[in-house]
């Protein structure tokens, strides 16, 4: 056969002994180790963060290298696009912005943020999620699930991060001129908190950039992945990603890749 193809013996038998690379081993154990990253973020993170997490393993490989091995085993981070609501016609009063887009804090328990957002089941139809976030560990300290978007549903959610965090006195919390912030019923409650209360400008989403990027977040690694039943078992969903996933496992880059609560245990440890 060697002679019919031209072929020389020595190369046909040099063939069969033939090792696999150091480079293509290396690179099929980091496409392993890529790869259980990614099924246990249930595929939520992208090149960056794995590549971290590979750095705090031991491994000496570079981003360039991750994305390139991602490419090839066809894995990225799971996205969607967001679902946004009609916009309300009502007519909103200005509020003092006492935040004015300083998102900078020294410490936990300084600077929080609130919002409302919508979450679709398939029994009882629009559901709403009400969210408060420390701007100092991205943490989500308080929430509340229901199936109506009312003051009590933002006054649930501070009450349990007030009565989690236990701030002292002059908290700023932030949030938007929703009708649900601006009640009387709520500017009491922030009063009896002895919070100060700072409101976005009118049309301006970007003041309140935080926690909108939290639930961007939360739709594109959950909730636009899965269609919930009813009311109940989207709430008990949103519990294990928020407490089970987010505040406890997910690394952020802008917290130098701890989790939220690695974070607030950093605050409370060091003060």
């Amino acid at each position: 056969m060697c002679d019919v193809l031209g072929v020389p013996r020595s190369t046909y038998y040099q063939s069969l002994t033939t090792s696999i690379s150091k480079r293509k081993l290396e690179n099929q154990q980091l496409t392993k180790e890529i790869i259980r990253i990614y099924a246990d973020s249930k595929q939520r993170y992208g090149a960056p963060k794995i590549h971290h997490l590979l750095v705090v393993a031991g491994y000496r490989v570079s981003l360039k290298r991750v994305q390139r091995l991602m490419k090839k085993a066809n894995i990225k981070s799971i996205t969607t696009k967001k679902f946004r609501p009609t916009p309300s016609k009502e007519k909103v009063v200005e509020r003092e912005n006492i935040l004015e887009r300083d998102f900078e804090t020294k410490t936990i328990n300084e600077k929080w943020v609130g919002d409302i957002t919508y979450i679709h089941t398939l029994k009882h139809g629009w559901c709403y999620l009400a969210s408060v976030l420390d701007l100092h560990t991205r943490k989500i300290v308080g929430y509340s699930f229901g199936r109506t978007m009312t003051t009590d549903l933002i006054s649930t959610a501070l009450q349990n991060a007030n009565e989690t965090q236990q701030p002292k006195e002059g908290l700023i919390f932030h949030s938007d001129l929703g009708s649900q912030y601006t009640s009387d019923e709520f500017a009491n409650l922030i009063e009896t908190f002895n919070m100060t209360h700072s409101f976005s400008y009118k049309g301006s989403p970007y003041d309140n950039a935080c926690i909108e990027s939290f639930h961007a977040i939360l739709k594109k690694e959950e909730v636009n992945h899965v269609q919930y039943l009813d009311e109940y078992s989207a709430k008990i969903a949103l519990f294990q990603y928020i407490e089970g996933w987010y505040n406890r496992k997910r690394i952020h880059g802008s917290i130098n890749y701890m989790t939220p609560q690695e974070a607030e245990n950093f605050c409370r440890n060091a003060g």
